[in-house]
């Protein structure tokens, strides 16, 4: 692990830190607390973001990974990676509000896809995202992910994903065509 202070060290999360990702996750997405960043979702949802419960099932999941994202020891962020046969899900991304817009998420990102690349030998990632999130879509385009079209229904009436503020909500799933690990010479 790089431990050299301002770096990000990466690693897989362990029961202990589902009070700090719970935290985490919901200060970067829901209240007040996530207005001080950009991926607030606050003008749309209400209501809780994740619990303890979804984060442990994460992190039990088999094919699942719940990478941790720290600097100084320090929790910043974090992002699900999980297996799904040719492809990987990427999820449960959080950056801690403070922290937006200093780059981390880019490194994140690119850290997230080289790992399910050499680690799963995985060619595309996919993700959801609420389809009226155009700032955030508009980021994941920059950085090669393509709108489908695709969409999926938000389960309104299930208070676990928040409580919708209007009733036009869906998720459409990114795609991004992933390069292919060299090999080692």
């Amino acid at each position: 692990m790089d431990t050299a202070p301002d770096r990000l060290t990466f690693r897989d999360a362990a029961e202990s830190d589902v009070p700090a990702l719970v935290t985490l996750i919901e200060s970067a997405y829901r209240g007040d607390a996530s207005r001080g960043g950009w991926t607030t979702e606050a003008d749309i949802l209400e209501g809780q973001r994740t619990d303890p419960e979804g984060v442990r099932a994460v992190i039990a999941a088999s094919g699942s990974r719940l990478l941790v994202v720290e600097r100084d020891g320090r929790p910043l962020a974090c992002c699900q990676l999980e297996h799904r046969g040719t492809a990987a899900y990427f999820g449960m991304f959080a950056v801690s509000p403070g922290y937006q817009g200093e780059g981390l998420g880019k490194q994140i990102i690119a850290e997230a896809e080289r790992t399910v690349r050499a680690d799963w030998g995985v060619h595309e990632m996919h993700m959801t995202v609420i389809s009226v999130r155009n700032d955030l879509i508009a980021w994941y385009e920059r950085r090669g992910y393509r709108r489908t079209g695709r969409m999926t229904p938000f389960p309104y009436g299930d208070e676990r994903f928040g409580i919708p503020l209007r009733d036009d909500l869906q998720f459409e799933l990114l795609i991004k065509r992933l390069e292919t690990v060299p090999e080692s010479q």
